[in-house]
Protein backbone atom coordinates (compact mmCIF):
# COMPACT_ATOMS: atom_id res chain seq x y z
CA UNK A 1 0.00 0.00 0.00
CA UNK A 2 1.75 3.12 -1.12
CA UNK A 3 1.48 6.30 0.40
CA UNK A 4 -0.56 8.93 -1.68
CA UNK A 5 -2.38 12.12 -0.25
CA UNK A 6 -4.18 12.71 -3.66
CA UNK A 7 -6.38 9.18 -2.79
CA UNK A 8 -9.99 9.89 -3.17
CA UNK A 9 -11.88 8.35 -0.12
CA UNK A 10 -13.55 5.78 -2.06
CA UNK A 11 -9.64 4.70 -3.34
CA UNK A 12 -8.80 5.29 0.67
CA UNK A 13 -11.26 2.71 1.86
CA UNK A 14 -11.08 0.03 -0.75
CA UNK A 15 -6.98 -0.26 0.02
CA UNK A 16 -7.77 -0.66 3.96
CA UNK A 17 -10.34 -3.08 2.99
CA UNK A 18 -7.98 -5.03 0.75
CA UNK A 19 -5.50 -4.83 3.88
CA UNK A 20 -8.06 -5.60 6.01
CA UNK A 21 -8.70 -8.89 3.98
CA UNK A 22 -5.46 -9.85 3.39
CA UNK A 23 -4.06 -10.03 6.96
CA UNK A 24 -7.28 -10.15 8.74
CA UNK A 25 -6.21 -6.98 10.63
CA UNK A 26 -5.05 -3.17 10.45
CA UNK A 27 -3.71 -0.44 12.60
CA UNK A 28 -4.42 2.93 12.41
CA UNK A 29 -0.83 3.85 12.97
CA UNK A 30 0.05 1.86 10.37
CA UNK A 31 -2.41 3.17 7.83
CA UNK A 32 -1.67 6.23 8.48
CA UNK A 33 2.15 6.54 7.22
CA UNK A 34 0.97 4.06 4.65
CA UNK A 35 -1.72 6.36 3.39
CA UNK A 36 -0.28 9.83 4.15
CA UNK A 37 -3.11 10.95 5.76
CA UNK A 38 -4.06 12.13 8.95
CA UNK A 39 -5.45 9.54 11.94
CA UNK A 40 -8.59 11.51 12.20
CA UNK A 41 -9.22 10.45 7.80
CA UNK A 42 -8.37 6.99 8.80
CA UNK A 43 -10.57 6.34 11.49
CA UNK A 44 -13.56 8.28 9.24
CA UNK A 45 -12.39 5.18 6.60
CA UNK A 46 -13.08 2.89 8.91
CA UNK A 47 -16.27 4.16 10.72
CA UNK A 48 -17.89 3.70 7.24
CA UNK A 49 -16.22 0.63 5.81
CA UNK A 50 -17.89 -0.51 9.66
CA UNK A 51 -21.30 1.03 8.69
CA UNK A 52 -21.25 -1.33 5.45
CA UNK A 53 -20.36 -4.01 7.64
CA UNK A 54 -17.52 -4.39 5.78
CA UNK A 55 -14.82 -4.29 9.06
CA UNK A 56 -15.37 -4.24 12.70
CA UNK A 57 -13.36 -1.92 14.47
CA UNK A 58 -11.19 -3.02 17.60
CA UNK A 59 -9.17 -0.56 19.63
CA UNK A 60 -6.05 1.04 17.27
CA UNK A 61 -7.37 -0.21 14.23
CA UNK A 62 -9.87 -2.50 12.59
CA UNK A 63 -10.35 -6.46 11.83
CA UNK A 64 -12.31 -8.65 8.97
CA UNK A 65 -15.78 -9.02 9.77
CA UNK A 66 -16.12 -12.60 11.42
CA UNK A 67 -20.25 -14.44 11.66
CA UNK A 68 -20.68 -16.35 14.50
CA UNK A 69 -19.03 -19.68 13.05
CA UNK A 70 -15.65 -18.22 11.94
CA UNK A 71 -12.87 -17.01 13.95
CA UNK A 72 -9.50 -14.76 12.96
CA UNK A 73 -6.19 -17.51 13.50
CA UNK A 74 -3.49 -17.12 16.37
CA UNK A 75 -1.43 -14.56 14.41
CA UNK A 76 -4.40 -12.46 14.02
CA UNK A 77 -5.63 -12.38 17.30
CA UNK A 78 -2.12 -11.68 18.42
CA UNK A 79 -1.70 -8.23 17.30
CA UNK A 80 -5.31 -7.15 18.52
CA UNK A 81 -5.61 -5.25 22.00
CA UNK A 82 -2.16 -5.53 23.12
CA UNK A 83 -1.60 -3.32 26.08
CA UNK A 84 -5.61 -4.50 27.41
CA UNK A 85 -4.38 -8.23 27.37
CA UNK A 86 -0.59 -7.30 29.09
CA UNK A 87 -2.76 -5.52 31.75
CA UNK A 88 -5.10 -8.25 31.95
CA UNK A 89 -2.71 -10.90 31.56
CA UNK A 90 -0.67 -9.16 35.14
CA UNK A 91 -3.93 -9.39 37.07
CA UNK A 92 -5.13 -13.43 36.35
CA UNK A 93 -1.25 -14.41 36.62
CA UNK A 94 -1.66 -12.94 40.53
CA UNK A 95 -4.22 -15.12 41.25
CA UNK A 96 -2.17 -18.42 40.94
CA UNK A 97 -0.48 -19.59 43.79
CA UNK A 98 2.86 -21.75 43.81
CA UNK A 99 2.12 -25.39 43.98
CA UNK A 100 -0.77 -25.35 41.56
CA UNK A 101 -2.34 -27.06 38.84
CA UNK A 102 -3.38 -24.51 36.42
CA UNK A 103 -5.42 -24.93 33.37
CA UNK A 104 -4.86 -22.26 30.40
CA UNK A 105 -7.48 -22.70 27.34
CA UNK A 106 -6.27 -21.63 23.78
CA UNK A 107 -5.94 -18.08 22.69
CA UNK A 108 -3.94 -15.07 22.77
CA UNK A 109 -4.56 -14.01 26.15
CA UNK A 110 -4.10 -16.78 27.92
CA UNK A 111 -0.49 -16.97 26.40
CA UNK A 112 -0.01 -13.65 27.84
CA UNK A 113 -0.86 -15.24 30.68
CA UNK A 114 1.75 -18.32 30.55
CA UNK A 115 4.73 -15.74 30.33
CA UNK A 116 3.70 -14.30 33.32
CA UNK A 117 3.50 -17.90 35.00
CA UNK A 118 7.22 -18.61 34.29
CA UNK A 119 8.02 -17.22 37.43
CA UNK A 120 5.70 -19.12 39.53
CA UNK A 121 7.33 -22.39 41.38
CA UNK A 122 5.96 -25.35 40.90
CA UNK A 123 3.50 -25.03 38.71
CA UNK A 124 1.82 -27.99 36.59
CA UNK A 125 0.41 -26.46 33.84
CA UNK A 126 -2.46 -28.34 31.70
CA UNK A 127 -3.22 -26.64 27.98
CA UNK A 128 -4.49 -27.34 24.74
CA UNK A 129 -2.81 -24.51 23.53
CA UNK A 130 -0.23 -25.26 20.77
CA UNK A 131 1.60 -21.89 21.43
CA UNK A 132 1.58 -22.16 25.18
CA UNK A 133 3.11 -25.93 25.09
CA UNK A 134 5.95 -24.56 22.75
CA UNK A 135 6.89 -21.22 24.59
CA UNK A 136 6.64 -22.93 28.03
CA UNK A 137 9.07 -25.54 26.92
CA UNK A 138 11.10 -23.66 25.02
CA UNK A 139 11.42 -20.55 27.64
CA UNK A 140 14.63 -19.60 29.72
CA UNK A 141 13.53 -18.92 33.50
CA UNK A 142 15.82 -18.45 36.69
CA UNK A 143 12.89 -20.12 38.21
CA UNK A 144 14.54 -23.02 40.37
CA UNK A 145 11.41 -25.02 40.18
CA UNK A 146 10.19 -24.06 36.75
CA UNK A 147 6.40 -24.64 35.21
CA UNK A 148 6.28 -28.40 33.89
CA UNK A 149 3.51 -28.07 30.78
CA UNK A 150 1.42 -31.19 30.14
CA UNK A 151 -0.49 -30.67 26.22
CA UNK A 152 -4.00 -32.51 25.85
CA UNK A 153 -3.84 -33.95 22.58
CA UNK A 154 -6.04 -33.50 19.98
CA UNK A 155 -7.09 -32.29 16.94
CA UNK A 156 -5.47 -28.73 16.28
CA UNK A 157 -8.00 -25.93 15.08
CA UNK A 158 -7.18 -22.66 13.13
CA UNK A 159 -6.54 -21.11 16.24
CA UNK A 160 -3.83 -23.81 17.21
CA UNK A 161 -6.04 -25.20 20.18
CA UNK A 162 -6.59 -29.12 20.33
CA UNK A 163 -9.63 -30.11 20.79
CA UNK A 164 -12.09 -33.16 20.30
CA UNK A 165 -12.65 -36.40 22.42
CA UNK A 166 -8.97 -36.85 23.12
CA UNK A 167 -8.45 -33.73 24.58
CA UNK A 168 -11.69 -33.95 26.60
CA UNK A 169 -10.93 -37.13 28.04
CA UNK A 170 -7.54 -36.07 29.44
CA UNK A 171 -9.02 -33.17 30.61
CA UNK A 172 -11.44 -35.32 32.77
CA UNK A 173 -9.22 -37.41 33.98
CA UNK A 174 -7.55 -34.54 35.91
CA UNK A 175 -8.26 -32.45 38.57
CA UNK A 176 -7.66 -28.33 38.18
CA UNK A 177 -6.80 -25.65 41.14
CA UNK A 178 -7.17 -22.78 38.85
CA UNK A 179 -8.80 -22.56 35.02
CA UNK A 180 -7.80 -19.56 33.24
CA UNK A 181 -10.10 -19.07 30.30
CA UNK A 182 -10.43 -16.92 27.09
CA UNK A 183 -13.32 -16.92 25.01
CA UNK A 184 -14.16 -15.42 21.90
CA UNK A 185 -17.24 -13.36 22.99
CA UNK A 186 -19.68 -12.92 25.68
CA UNK A 187 -23.16 -11.47 26.37
CA UNK A 188 -25.70 -11.43 29.42
CA UNK A 189 -27.91 -13.52 27.55
CA UNK A 190 -25.80 -16.22 26.03
CA UNK A 191 -22.51 -16.00 28.54
CA UNK A 192 -19.54 -17.53 26.83
CA UNK A 193 -19.30 -18.68 23.62
CA UNK A 194 -17.19 -20.29 20.95
CA UNK A 195 -17.31 -19.76 16.96
CA UNK A 196 -16.00 -23.49 16.98
CA UNK A 197 -18.45 -26.54 18.55
CA UNK A 198 -15.67 -28.62 19.63
CA UNK A 199 -13.55 -25.70 20.86
CA UNK A 200 -16.70 -24.87 22.77
CA UNK A 201 -16.82 -28.72 24.17
CA UNK A 202 -13.28 -28.92 25.41
CA UNK A 203 -14.17 -25.98 27.38
CA UNK A 204 -16.69 -27.33 29.00
CA UNK A 205 -14.41 -30.34 30.01
CA UNK A 206 -12.29 -27.95 31.29
CA UNK A 207 -14.65 -25.82 33.75
CA UNK A 208 -16.04 -29.33 34.76
CA UNK A 209 -12.50 -30.11 36.29
CA UNK A 210 -11.56 -26.79 37.78
CA UNK A 211 -12.42 -25.62 41.48
CA UNK A 212 -12.40 -22.25 40.09
CA UNK A 213 -12.85 -20.38 36.66
CA UNK A 214 -11.06 -17.17 36.04
CA UNK A 215 -12.05 -15.61 32.24
CA UNK A 216 -9.73 -13.30 30.85
CA UNK A 217 -11.28 -11.31 27.76
CA UNK A 218 -11.24 -7.75 26.80
CA UNK A 219 -13.66 -5.38 26.37
CA UNK A 220 -13.65 -6.18 22.71
CA UNK A 221 -15.39 -9.35 23.30
CA UNK A 222 -18.16 -8.23 25.09
CA UNK A 223 -21.41 -8.19 22.72
CA UNK A 224 -19.79 -10.69 20.65
CA UNK A 225 -21.90 -14.64 20.41
CA UNK A 226 -20.19 -17.42 18.97
CA UNK A 227 -22.15 -20.62 17.54
CA UNK A 228 -21.88 -22.34 20.78
CA UNK A 229 -22.47 -21.02 24.26
CA UNK A 230 -19.78 -22.83 26.95
CA UNK A 231 -20.47 -21.48 30.20
CA UNK A 232 -22.91 -19.31 31.92
CA UNK A 233 -21.87 -16.07 33.90
CA UNK A 234 -22.60 -17.56 37.13
CA UNK A 235 -19.98 -20.13 36.67
CA UNK A 236 -17.20 -17.68 36.31
CA UNK A 237 -15.09 -17.17 39.49
CA UNK A 238 -13.25 -14.45 38.34
CA UNK A 239 -13.83 -12.18 35.03
CA UNK A 240 -10.72 -10.26 34.25
CA UNK A 241 -11.33 -7.22 32.06
CA UNK A 242 -10.06 -4.03 30.69
CA UNK A 243 -11.55 -0.21 31.63
CA UNK A 244 -12.70 -0.24 28.24
CA UNK A 245 -15.81 -2.37 29.05
CA UNK A 246 -19.01 -0.06 28.99
CA UNK A 247 -20.61 0.65 32.25
CA UNK A 248 -23.41 -1.42 31.73
CA UNK A 249 -21.51 -4.08 30.93
CA UNK A 250 -19.63 -4.09 33.89
CA UNK A 251 -22.93 -3.93 35.99
CA UNK A 252 -23.89 -6.75 34.61
CA UNK A 253 -20.37 -8.94 35.54
CA UNK A 254 -20.91 -7.40 38.64
CA UNK A 255 -24.14 -9.01 39.59
CA UNK A 256 -23.33 -12.23 37.70
CA UNK A 257 -20.06 -13.69 38.41
CA UNK A 258 -17.85 -14.03 41.48
CA UNK A 259 -15.64 -10.90 41.02
CA UNK A 260 -14.95 -8.77 38.25
CA UNK A 261 -11.58 -6.95 38.47
CA UNK A 262 -11.26 -4.31 35.99
CA UNK A 263 -7.91 -3.36 35.16
CA UNK A 264 -6.40 -0.06 33.76
CA UNK A 265 -4.01 -0.07 30.76
CA UNK A 266 -0.64 1.04 29.97
CA UNK A 267 -0.80 3.96 27.87
CA UNK A 268 2.76 4.68 26.00
CA UNK A 269 1.91 8.32 26.44
CA UNK A 270 0.50 8.96 29.74
CA UNK A 271 1.14 5.42 31.38
CA UNK A 272 -1.48 3.69 33.09
CA UNK A 273 -4.62 4.31 33.34
CA UNK A 274 -6.63 3.90 36.96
Amino acid sequence: MAADQGLLAGQRRALILEAVRRDGAVRVSDLVAALGVSDMTVRRDLDALERRGMVEKVHGGAVATTGSGEEPGFAVKSGLESAAKAAIADAAAALVKPGSVVALSAGTTTFAVAKRLLHVEDLTILTNSLPIDQFVRNARTVNPKPPTVLLTGGTATRSEALVGPIADRTIESLHVDVLILGTHGVTEKEGLSSPNLAEAQTNRAFISRARQVVVAADHTKWGTVGLSTFADLSQVGFFVTDAGLPTEAQRVLRDRVGQLLVVGIEDEESGPTP
